[in-house]
């Protein structure tokens, strides 16, 4: 580690600043909503592999969102888990800890498109005792009808918050998550993208940091004006229904994909809150195509497509 910021204790900088974030972002989010966040304030039993302890905030039934979690943990453990080491093979089961913030909000309207942002640290002691920290975030938008102007508006804040880090962070780390937020099994991509990155230390920890505190704090700015333009707007139960069909493909992504819910699982982290980005209704059905000239096949063909949005 070098000497500044994190040179004394990482975890104890990282984790006051994300309990800070999962604060400020359940607030705005209650206020818009009208409904409080239940807080479940968790530890891991004594005795299990994996230990730490967490705070789960949760929101379910309100008038706008109708399922809206978002969660913060700090866990340790003697071995890291496969997932976390596939770039980073010579710390395979070395002793690490983990935390960060997530959250993923589902929204009652159809018209107002789900969200995923996640924040995150993990460090790991070496072979030779040395304490390795990297980070990982981003953050992107799934809608089920769409709209360019809320695309536009959530790609330019990702991009600014990079900004300050160099040019080629946010074309970076878009095409990444254009990448990572894609269906293999359908050929097809989540939504309409935002920025990813993963296994991040490039810019050392100092900036690394800072870097990540950039994405965690632009997230308010990028999503909640984009609820305020559309959870007035009239729906039916066309739209409802299509909403549900096309939550079923965040499910498949979250339990197939995602590193993330991997990562908790194969660590013996804590079920109920890995699981807390699951939407609270989603439906399937067998081959469902829609009609040439809709709304939802616009979807398909304008914005589930990796596009220049900014």
């Amino acid at each position: 580690m070098t000497s500044g910021l994190l040179s004394g204790n990482p975890t104890a900088v990282v984790g006051q600043y994300l309990q800070g974030l999962q604060a400020g972002i359940t607030a705005a989010v209650a206020e818009v909503d009208g409904t409080a966040f239940l807080t479940d304030v968790w530890q891991k039993p004594p005795g299990e592999l994996l230990q730490g302890q967490g705070i789960t905030q949760i929101l379910e039934g309100g008038p706008v969102f109708e399922r809206a979690g978002c969660g913060f943990s700090h866990v340790s453990g003697p071995r890291l888990p496969p997932s976390a080491t596939q770039h980073r093979p010579e710390l395979a089961g070395a002793p690490f800890e983990a935390m960060g913030v997530s959250l993923v909000f589902h929204p009652r309207s159809p018209y107002v498109p789900t969200v995923h942002m996640n924040v995150r640290m993990i460090s790991a002691t070496g072979p030779d005792g040395q304490v390795v920290c990297w980070f990982g975030g981003g953050m992107d938008l799934t809608p089920y009808y769409g709209f360019a102007i809320d695309a536009v508006h959530f790609h330019q804040s990702c991009k600014t918050a990079l900004q300050p880090f160099g040019d080629d962070k946010y074309p970076r780390f878009k095409i990444w998550c254009d990448d990572y937020f894609y269906l293999k099994h359908r050929d097809e991509q989540r939504g309409v993208g935002g920025i990813f990155f993963d296994d991040f230390s490039e810019l050392g920890p100092e900036q690394s940091l800072a870097m990540m505190q950039s994405v965690g704090d632009a997230f308010l700015g990028a999503y909640l004006p984009i609820v305020e333009r559309r959870k007035h707007a009239a729906y039916g139960q066309r739209e409802r229904d299509f909403q549900l069909y096309r939550r079923g493909r965040y499910v498949e992504f979250n339990l197939v994909w995602d590193r993330g819910t991997h990562f908790g699982l194969q660590s013996g982290g804590r079920t109920e809150s890995i699981l807390l980005s699951m939407p609270p209704l989603a439906s399937w059905a067998y081959r469902q195509a829609p009609e040439d000239g809709t709304p939802e096949a616009e979807l398909y063909h304008q914005f589930l497509v990796r596009k220049d949005w900014v």
